[in-house]
């Protein structure tokens, strides 16, 4: 795409030097009620280059839709080149019946590029990709854990691309996650258009998360200070530099019954360490989780009931996962001091 060119978005044209709202038609529901997709879109007179933030492409991660929000309600949100496309919610159907999920049962982070001619799934997903994403140099996609599951603030994308790894490094949060490109997501879609995309995890479906928001809308700004896209600010802060790690895997419950966590989010864990035990609710027996290797909890299971087998704790691999723990008390001590809620926090 040629920044300083006209940018056409469904109808409209958006002009250099100008900020527009506008709303991308998708299907008709049952009840004739007509979807869309809401879209603001800022662009400078300078050029520079084009970045989509995108949010709930699963419906019932909210943290998105808040960041969206106050990213674009402050005041100290000013591009100095290039432009910016903001897309709050991208499922709009999972997100009115407070579900991940489309109308039709499908993921639609499983369902790019998506078609013309598809399931309503793949329709929205082949609109997103067409008129947002390929017209992107970068994007910003921003998750929270599934339902009843937290994630630790992190980045994950592929950082074995210098460039992506570098904007990574940028965002700022204690965690990077490498990640392979997953066959029908958004971020295997985007890399084949040519889009470096970073995916923003952190906090709960269907839960506000405070400090997983503030840092995401810190994150955003850090990646656009990096692109020359907005002015660098006086850092008041000590700056986080986040640790990168190559592998992570699940540790998954080995009865079903209650469970007594004896593990938090963001723990630093040892090989063999007790997780959590579970429980027979009638005190018939006890098994407790151990850790098989040491790492940090970067997602945790919270509801403390589980069947045999259920994914319980996200366990991260890193040469010195106390520095992760060092990492994740500056995040802390950045963002989360007595102030205003609605505080970008730059």
């Amino acid at each position: 795409m040629v920044t300083g060119a006209p940018l056409k978005i469904g109808s409209h044209v958006i002009e250099p030097g100008s900020r527009i709202k506008l709303q991308l038609s998708a299907a008709r529901l049952y009840t004739d009620t007509d979807m869309s997709i809401p879209v603001e879109v800022i662009r400078a007179k300078k050029d520079g280059p084009t970045v989509f933030i995108s949010a709930a492409i699963h419906g019932d991660e909210l943290n998105g839709i808040e960041i969206v929000r106050r990213l674009l309600d402050s005041p100290s949100f000013k591009l100095i080149t290039g432009t910016v496309i903001a897309v709050p919610i991208v499922n709009v159907y999972g997100m009115l019946m407070q579900s991940r999920y489309m109308p039709d049962r499908r993921d639609l982070n499983r369902s790019f590029p998506g078609s013309t001619n598809g399931s309503l799934t793949s329709r929205l997903a082949h609109m997103f990709l067409t008129e947002i994403v390929s017209k992107c140099h970068y994007g910003i996609d921003l998750h929270t854990g599934a339902i009843h599951r937290s994630n630790l603030p992190q980045i994950r994308a592929n950082l074995k691309d210098p460039e992506t790894a570098k904007l990574a490094h940028a965002f700022g949060v204690p965690v990077l996650l490498n990640s392979d490109l997953r066959d029908g997501s958004l971020r295997q879609a985007a890399d084949e258009s040519g889009t470096k995309v970073l995916l923003y995890e952190a906090g709960e479906a269907l839960r506000f998360d405070e400090l997983s928001i503030r840092a995401g809308i810190k994150g955003i700004f850090n990646v656009l200070v990096s692109l020359g896209m907005v002015s660098k600010r006086r850092r008041t802060e000590p700056k986080i530099e986040p640790l990168v790690a190559y592998k992570s895997s699940w540790l998954r419950a080995p009865e079903s019954g209650i469970v007594r966590d004896r593990k938090s989010l963001g723990d630093y864990v040892k090989r063999g360490d007790l997780l959590a035990d579970v429980c027979s609710p009638t005190g018939a027996y006890s098994k407790p989780l151990l850790a098989n290797r040491s790492g940090i909890i970067i997602g945790k299971q919270n509801i403390p009931l589980v069947q045999e087998g259920d994914a319980m704790f996200h366990i991260a691999l890193f040469d010195d996962p106390k520095d992760v723990v060092d990492n994740m008390d500056q995040l802390h001590e950045n963002l989360m001091p007595e102030m205003d809620p609605q505080s970008i926090v730059v």
